[in-house]
């Protein structure tokens, strides 16, 4: 192929994002081919936005079958994304997901598996991967540069949403439509790189409060610990209710330490690995010496998800590899299932043990089953309103 043809379902927020810088030909070797979404209002935008001649669909199904896409890009609520996934795969089409690929492990596997039948490529919009200070930050890590790996803690709690952003419209926040709250909505990126910097723990001891800032149903407020198979900690806490909030991040190795705040990101090196000079040390509380230097890396690359959307043009055209594999998507999201279901039964979870599956599922549709749409929404709110750097 020559160009490849993009179609996006779903253009809410994210969708009409994805549309806009594609139709201007932001993205090298690629085009828009099709939009389409369930909401005449957002099919009316996208005719006057985008004119007569591309094709605009009601029905998902039908623009699979179109003949007008070679990907699709799915930016619907988050149950929908295994579902229009699976049907696209088997419409021999290529996809790309936006965060998370689902709501429950159990639906993606699934997803997983027509993937790998089907043979298409697979993408997932983890657009923080291009972020040159996680990139860099992976780089020293995978290197052994930062020794054995001890700990790390990410507090980010600048997530920041008033009551007005919940009541945008009547499925957010709520189990029946989203699936969760913090981490189902703003921590997708943020779980993913917790593993794809630190790897996936063995286990995790969680405390998440529901509605605790927010008159919502799902989880606004989270305090996790996790431990490793050698020996290494974790702790994540996260939540939409603090205000003005911080996002640190610390990794810690027996060769030293990595602190990123902001663009930038302070890398202390030891002169000698921990682990060696506390059982050669002939001082009892003589520290060791180490240097440090503020690291602000640039990458020739574009940012966020145009970086991922032409990665992935690039990886059907060329053969380059992808950022963000949608294989890889399962990670942050059994983190995420892991953290709500050690709340739920206030107790430790062994990170993808037999049943845990299974008993996050059930204990999921128990929630569903009694989720309340809400009865009053901001119909006011434009999608403008509720954008933002790289979440919904």
């Amino acid at each position: 192929m020559d160009k490849v043809r993009f179609g996006i379902i779903g253009i809410g927020n994210m969708g009409s994002a994805h549309a806009q810088y594609l139709f201007n030909g932001e993205i090298k070797g690629a085009v828009l081919g099709a939009v389409c979404d369930i909401k005449e209002s957002r099919r009316t935008w996208a005719r006057e936005k985008f004119g007569a001649d591309l094709p605009i669909f009601e029905n998902y199904k039908e623009l699979l079958k179109s003949g007008t896409c070679d990907v699709v890009l799915i930016a619907t609520p988050h149950y929908l994304h295994p579902v229009i996934a699976i049907d696209a795969f088997n419409a021999g089409l290529n996809v790309i997901s936006e965060k998370p690929v689902g709501v429950y492990t159990k639906a993606v596997k699934e997803m997983m598996d027509v993937a790998k039948k089907s043979g298409k490529s697979f993408g997932v919009m983890f657009n923080q991967r291009t972020n040159p200070v996680y990139r860099k930050m992976r780089e020293i890590i995978q290197s052994g540069q930062l020794g054995e790996l001890k700990r790390f803690v990410w507090i980010i709690t600048d997530w920041y949403r008033t009551q007005y952003y919940y009541d945008s419209g009547d499925w957010r926040a709520t189990w029946s439509g989203e699936g969760g709250g913090v981490l189902m909505n703003q921590c997708p990126h943020n779980l993913d790189l917790w593993q794809w910097l630190f790897g996936m723990p063995k286990s995790v001891t969680a405390f998440c409060d529901y509605g605790k800032y927010h008159n919502i149903e799902v989880e606004d407020d989270v305090t996790a610990y996790a431990k490793y198979e050698n020996g290494a900690t974790a702790v994540f806490i996260t939540t939409t209710g603090e205000c003005p909030g911080t996002n640190r991040l610390e990794i810690t190795g027996s060769k030293g330490a990595l602190i990123a705040e902001g663009k930038s990101f302070k890398w202390i090196k030891n002169e000698e690995d921990e682990r060696v000079y506390c059982f050669n040390a002939k001082d009892g509380f003589k520290k060791i010496k180490n240097t440090s230097e503020v690291l602000t890396p640039e990458y020739e690359m574009l940012e966020q998800h145009r970086g991922i959307t032409q990665n992935f043009t690039n990886h059907l055209l060329y053969g380059e590899e992808l950022i963000a594999s949608g294989y890889e998507g399962i990670n942050g999201l059994l983190l995420c299932n892991s953290i709500m279901l050690s709340s739920w039964k206030n107790c430790t979870v062994e990170i993808g043990a037999d049943g845990n599956e299974d008993e996050f599922y059930e204990l999921l549709k128990q929630r569903i089953a009694t989720s309340k749409r809400k009865e009053t929404v901001n119909k006011d709110a434009t999608v403008a309103d509720m954008s933002s750097t790289y979440n919904n």
